[in-house]
């Protein structure tokens, strides 16, 4: 099989004259060999499907290879093309870090979007305070928490979907990077005026009995009916009764606050929502380990200057959450 470099030394010499090569192609070709799709690749550029047919086009008399064969519904890279694609993208990347670098940067004159994958947690933990120092730091500067989606987080990076997501702590393949942010451990809440809560004070562990008796609200983005904590609580030979999921946290601390539902959330959370709601928070009566939060990018933006400054600013709110 012919090598990526020395397929295009062939074409500097006797096929195509690599320095007038429209570098615009390559990032086409990069596109199409992400998608599988014409239709996909021009959604992700920003230009029409015919635009990226044509280039294709060009691409395919520039390179004297088809590039591309149709299969059903999606375009099966050749042989050449499937091996140039893990290099294209880093020589695509490298110039993309070479040229943003160029400059030095300046948060105050910034533009630009900077996505966050992440669960609604970090509407109440992390945004308001992010909102708060971009809008003197980096008025210019767009943040976008977009939804968490599970078993998808890894994808929606290499998709260019999001900049950065805040996960729970896992495997992960090598060209993603990651920072621990802070250790979660957990609390039950339960609203005020509960019966059943009247006599265990806020802050204090809540008898076992109470948390098995009492119906629970569980977050699941999947719909799951079971979660850490009743692992945790088979180890003690209890089970909880989950009367209800649901995808959102700001949507279990409100059934919690308006019924007679009990839930189990981070630390954090429980402390946050606890203040401005009718709720008390209680130490669980079972040990559950602490999660390890952390935040995970794409390494090819390890340089880019925005998302490098903009990472800063997440992991300098986030690292005092620690609370183990």
């Amino acid at each position: 099989m012919v090598s990526f470099q020395q397929k295009f030394e062939i074409l500097g010499i006797t096929v195509v004259n690599f320095a007038t090569l429209d570098l615009n192609l390559l990032r086409v070709l990069d596109a199409i060999l992400r998608e599988g799709s014409t239709t996909k690749a021009g959604e992700r550029l920003g230009v029409s499907q015919s635009a990226v047919s044509n280039a294709l086009n060009r691409l395919r008399h520039s390179l004297s290879d088809e590039l591309f064969v149709r299969h059903g519904n999606r375009l099966v890279p050749t042989d050449f093309a499937a091996s140039i694609k893990d290099g294209l993208q880093e020589q695509l990347n490298r110039l993309e870090g070479l040229l943003t670098q160029s400059a030095d940067f300046d948060p105050l004159q910034a533009k630009g979007n900077f996505k966050i994958s992440a669960s609604d947690f970090f509407a109440e933990l992390l945004m308001p305070s992010l909102g708060d120092s971009l809008n003197h730091k980096a008025p210019g500067v767009t943040a976008q928490l977009v939804d968490l989606v599970p078993d998808n987080y890894v994808d929606s990076l290499d998709r260019f979907q999001a900049d950065i997501a805040l996960i729970p702590d896992t495997k992960l393949p090598d060209w993603i990077n990651r920072e621990p942010l802070f250790h979660s451990t957990f609390s039950v809440i339960g609203r005020a005026e509960n019966p059943a809560l009247a006599n265990v004070e806020s802050t204090t562990e809540l008898p076992l009995e109470v948390f098995c008796d009492l119906s629970h609200v569980l977050f699941s983005p999947e719909g799951k009916l079971a979660a850490m904590g009743d692992a945790a609580l088979a180890k003690v030979g209890r089970k909880r009764q989950v009367a209800m999921t649901l995808p959102v946290f700001s949507g279990v601390c409100r059934a919690v606050n308006e019924s007679d539902l009990i839930a189990l959330i981070p630390t954090q959370l429980a402390q946050q929502v606890a203040g401005g709601r009718n709720l008390k928070f209680f130490v669980p009566p079972f040990e559950i380990a602490p999660a390890l939060i952390i935040a995970i990018w794409h390494r090819r933006s390890d340089e880019n200057p925005m998302s490098k400054w903009m990472r800063q600013q997440i992991f300098d709110l986030m690292k005092p959450l620690d609370d183990w």
